[in-house]
């Protein structure tokens, strides 16, 4: 299925989804932004979007790169498409991937129950602010709630800005840690779960 990967290719650009987005974000001010199903050739792009979806309160001070084959970060992107409950939009504008957001039924920061997907939302830096992050979220709310998904979870940093953007589309803190929060959203309801929550919000 296309559902999470291999999404039709009719009049998109032929640009190498692999290459950087630009530095400056002109080209998203008019938001001709298209959110699709990740391709299979794009995969690889998978571990440099979980790199930029780890919150750093200092941003001076990255993070090697390699913190991404750490075990417990690693489990985000490790064999993806092998299991049943992978699934992955991206964000694609000029031809550019310019953010991501990824589900897998795993366990780990944000797990709370078997067969309960976990979120990972990542969008390029120059290119946060306009309101992409919460159209990749929207849309695949819509789509775990159309496919009998009960729930949906993620965990994040209580000092991470994109808890105001969970907190809008309706997920609500289960758990608390000296760092993070874990929080789920109740997708049984999908009109006032998900449509009516990210009304206007883009």
């Amino acid at each position: 299925s296309d559902f999470f990967w291999e999404g039709a290719k009719a009049d998109l650009p032929n640009v190498n989804p692999l290459s950087p987005p630009p530095k400056k974000n002109r080209y998203l001010r008019s938001m001709e932004l298209t959110i699709r199903p990740i391709r299979r050739e794009e995969f690889p792009l998978l571990a440099d979007f979980l790199y930029d979806a780890i919150y750093r309160s200092d941003p001076s001070s990255p993070l090697p790169r390699q913190i991404v084959e750490h075990p417990s970060l690693r489990i985000y992107i490790a064999d993806f498409g092998t299991l049943p409950d992978d699934r992955c939009l991206v964000a694609q504008a000029e031809g550019h991937v310019v953010g991501m957001v990824w589900v897998r039924c795993i366990r780990a920061y944000g797990y709370i129950g078997e067969g309960i997907p976990e979120f990972v939302l990542s969008v390029a830096a120059p290119c946060r602010g306009q309101g992409i992050g919460t159209r990749l979220m929207r849309e695949m709310l819509q789509r775990l709630s159309a496919a009998g998904y009960p729930e949906a979870s993620l965990s994040v940093q209580r000092r991470n800005p994109a808890l105001r953007l969970y907190r809008r589309l309706g997920f609500r803190t289960v758990k608390r840690t000296l760092e993070e929060y874990i929080m789920v959203c109740d997708l049984r309801d999908a009109d006032s779960a998900v449509a009516n929550r990210t009304a206007g919000t883009e």
